[in-house]
């Protein structure tokens, strides 16, 4: 895989992230968001939001790697003898289903989870060959098949948009092979197939559907967002001491004074309707920006742990998630964290779609 993460915007990726880590067309302009408030009163989400819909696990047979909703999701396990990493999707039921299995030996991951239509797709590392995508049914369950063999130069940030499904078709950014700036938008289709290479000049990143950014760092340090479609180009403005993270809708700014994260801001990628978001010890808890074009998952650091926030972009609240959360992660509109106060590990998931 292809890196090219400045040090320093790995300065800020290390300041700003606690945590570990689609549209369809262009999106809409949303309507101009408040000024939001960076006191220190909070309210919490089961008062925001006492209709969303949310589940705690205390005996979750895996590590979570994408929740489709509260009650479905896909992980990691080993296996019994300690001998595989295994793929594992657990229904409404409980009952988990085996989707694949690797080598222990061969140090394996499974990465980039994401949805597409009825299946899910990712990406799988072991020591014994390149990178492959597989895909798997939610539904049906036949085994799970190869769609590439052939990822290239991969480009992946630990971005939900790493992967990008689209129109029955799975995207990624790869470096070209010749090591020229040019960079390479693939994708395959969900059933399989040839491998489409489409050359894009300059270093691209994957972000929704149909952006690139220029980003060094999964959107890090972007300076310019592209549009697949029609071309179209957008120049993000900052200043020498300050990072963009963007997606279509909206930027987050760090503003760096020396080695230390000042504040966080919020803007349009044209550089309009700039606010500021947090400050104090307050830093991004997830990598991608304005999920559902609405949220901003922030976290406020506490010894081994942090208060996991949400800034709501449409009310310029920000709302208190959990008081103590590890490993919070959001993909598909779903953020979830786990917690433990020395006793059993509780996963928590709140589904940001119904709130």
């Amino acid at each position: 895989m292809r890196t090219s993460i400045k040090s320093t915007v790995a300065v800020v990726v290390a300041l700003g992230a606690v945590g570990a880590l689609v549209f369809r067309g262009s999106p809409p302009e949303p309507a101009p968001a408040p000024a939001p408030s960076t006191g220190t009163v909070r309210i919490t989400a089961a008062t925001a939001w006492p209709a969303a819909e949310s589940a705690t696990f205390a005996d979750l047979p895996l590590r979570p790697l994408l929740f489709l909703d509260t009650a479905t999701v896909v992980g990691v396990a080993t296996s019994n003898d300690d001998r595989h990493l295994r793929l594992l999707l657990r229904g409404a039921d409980g009952t988990p289903r085996e989707l694949r299995r690797l080598d222990a030996a061969a140090n394996p991951r499974f990465e980039n989870v994401i949805s597409a239509g009825d299946d899910v797709v990712w990406t799988e590392f072991a020591d014994y060959g390149p990178p492959q995508i597989w895909a798997a049914s939610v539904t049906d369950p036949r085994p799970a098949r190869r769609l590439a063999a052939d990822v290239g130069n991969a480009v992946f940030h630990g971005s939900e948009h790493d992967l990008v499904h689209h129109a029955g078709r799975v995207y990624w950014t790869a470096g070209a092979a010749d090591g020229s700036t040019t960079t390479e938008v693939r994708s395959v289709a969900t059933t399989g197939g040839r491998v489409r290479v489409d050359r894009v000049p300059g270093e691209w990143s994957m972000a929704p559907w149909p952006w690139l950014d220029d980003g060094a760092g999964g959107g890090v340090a972007a300076t310019l967002m592209r549009n697949t479609d029609t071309g179209r180009e957008i120049t993000v403005p900052t200043a020498g001491s300050e990072f963009a993270a963007c997606s279509p809708s909206w930027c987050r700014v760090t503003v760096i004074e020396g080695d230390t994260l000042s504040r966080i801001d919020l803007m349009r990628p044209d550089g309009s309707e700039r606010r500021e978001m947090a400050t104090g010890t307050i830093r991004t808890a997830v990598p991608d920006v304005a999920i559902l074009g609405r949220f901003e998952i922030l976290a406020d650091p506490l010894p081994g742990a942090a208060a996991l926030l949400a800034y709501d972009i449409t009310t310029g609240t920000t709302v208190e998630v959990a008081a103590t959360a590890n490993d919070a992660q959001c993909r598909n509109g779903l953020l979830w964290w786990f917690s433990g106060d020395g006793g059993p590990t509780r996963w928590h998931v709140l589904d940001l779609r119904t709130v």
